[in-house]
């Protein structure tokens, strides 16, 4: 009996977990999601721009060392520590004690010694323990997909902040090039003036310049507040230089319903949903079993006098707070079930409306670097021709000026704004695109 005693203490102080066979491939994806933060940031090599950077450099560095994404990933990984804590099994420490009974007579000493040992509290039933590990597990299921959602965000707020820096580039070079001809306009007109043409053709094309030179100046003044915002999102110095950025189109050859198969259902926001509300029917089932007894397990012996094994069950008394916590537990279900009806409307429409901006914007792009621009350039030439030969005004030769301005602007705009939504439909759908099995069909969104 007193080894039997003392084999049970050993398996009681070692414990086990109890928890489903699952959890342990959370632990796995943690584990694996987390090679970038292994080591303390101050040791960490952290991936260098090189001297003209691509997106993916950037990408690649802003996951290394983006901090809102290291801290969820260490969300994560506490919820993954506490499905061992809920599952630790026995749920109390083991109380041992020792009596030494006093009086005469020539008994042994240790005959006149008592060692019993018990649970310091009633300790839950196995399955009691396994609920509240299952439990845990839900909500490490919907930290992980928070994370997911969190490494799509960064990659989006990137590839958007890199596209709005590239944009501006375009755009300061467009608005050098707009400063050159309006220079070259100025001359035509000083020349005409020598020559006798009207003094006022003169003044108009020298405040055309200076207004433009005023654009082109704030301009640069934004493209440096875009080059801040861009080194934030990786970890640099606000005004290191980036050299060379430019808007380069991601070849992504797929059918809208390619895109519509990948989309929502893959969301990582409505999968943490998902795997809360099923968090949140284990939790109803933990809080019924409340009405399940506990029990307290006990043994002992006196010298070699007596053994004893006994086991007291404690019954639940407190109803009402179990009524209550029932009552909680489904109250939150709802709230669960609610926030994604919501959140599912609100993505599909996210999503639908991203797949028609981009293509709209691949619309646009071919429509005005295939026709379009070649003609405004043609435009603006017979213009100048005409004005140099005096057949046509001033302002024929400034409203083709800008409407070429308009036309080089409204393409560049047309490349970035396909890249962001490239980038957005990457979040929604918690998948980078060059992933994605193309449906063969040809059938696309009106």
């Amino acid at each position: 009996m007193k080894v039997i005693l003392i084999c049970g203490l050993s398996l009681l102080a070692t414990g086990c977990v109890l928890k489903p066979d699952a959890a342990n491939q959370t632990r796995r994806a943690m584990t694996d999601a987390g090679a970038p933060y292994a080591q303390l940031r101050d040791n960490r090599q952290i991936p260098d721009l090189p001297t003209s950077p691509t997106w993916q450099d950037a990408l690649d560095r802003a996951l290394h060392v983006n901090g809102d994404l290291e801290a969820a990933y260490f969300d994560w990984a506490m919820a993954v520590s506490k499905i061992d804590q809920a599952g630790s099994y026995p749920s109390q420490p083991v109380e041992i004690g020792f009596d030494y009974m006093l009086g005469g007579g020539r008994m042994k000493s240790w005959d006149r010694t008592t060692v019993r040992a018990g649970f310091m509290d009633a300790t839950a039933w196995p399955t009691k323990t396994y609920q509240n590990a299952k439990v845990a597990w839900r909500d490490a299921q919907a930290t992980g997909d928070r994370f997911i959602a969190a490494k799509f965000k960064l990659q989006r707020d990137l590839l958007v902040a890199w596209n709005q820096f590239a944009l501006l580039g375009e755009q300061v070079r467009i608005q050098e090039q707009n400063v050159q001809l309006l220079q070259m306009v100025r001359d035509t007109a000083t020349g005409r003036v020598r020559a006798g043409g009207p003094q006022q053709d003169l003044l108009r094309a020298d405040l055309q310049l200076r207004l433009a030179e005023d654009r082109l100046a704030s301009m640069r003044s934004q493209l440096r507040q875009q080059q801040a915002r861009l080194n934030a999102i990786l970890m640099r110095d606000g005004d290191a230089p980036l050299d060379n950025v430019k808007i380069v189109p991601r070849p992504v050859a797929v059918s809208d319903a390619s895109l519509l198969a990948m989309g929502v259902n893959n969301n990582p926001e409505l999968r943490a949903l998902a795997s809360q509300i099923d968090g949140r029917h284990d939790a109803i089932e933990r809080a019924q079993m409340q009405y399940l007894p506990d029990f307290n397990p006990m043994a002992g012996f006196t010298g070699s006098v007596s053994q004893f094994v006994g086991a007291a069950i404690v019954l639940p008394t407190e109803l009402p707070k179990i009524r209550a916590m029932i009552e909680e537990s489904r109250a939150d279900l709802r709230r669960v079930q609610a926030m994604r009806d919501q959140t599912h409307s609100n993505t599909a429409a996210e999503y639908v409306a991203a797949i028609v901006a981009l293509r709209n914007a691949e619309r646009q792009i071919d429509f005005f670097s295939i026709t379009v621009v070649p003609l405004a350039e043609q435009t603006i030439d017979v213009s100048r021709q005409s004005y140099s030969s005096g057949t046509s005004g001033y302002l024929d030769l400034i409203d083709t000026q800008r409407t070429l301005l308009d036309v080089r602007l409204t393409l560049v705009e047309a490349r970035a704004m396909r890249e962001q939504q490239l980038a957005e439909i990457e979040r929604l759908a918690g998948a980078d695109l060059e992933t994605i099995q193309i449906t063969p069909t040809t059938q696309e969104m009106p």
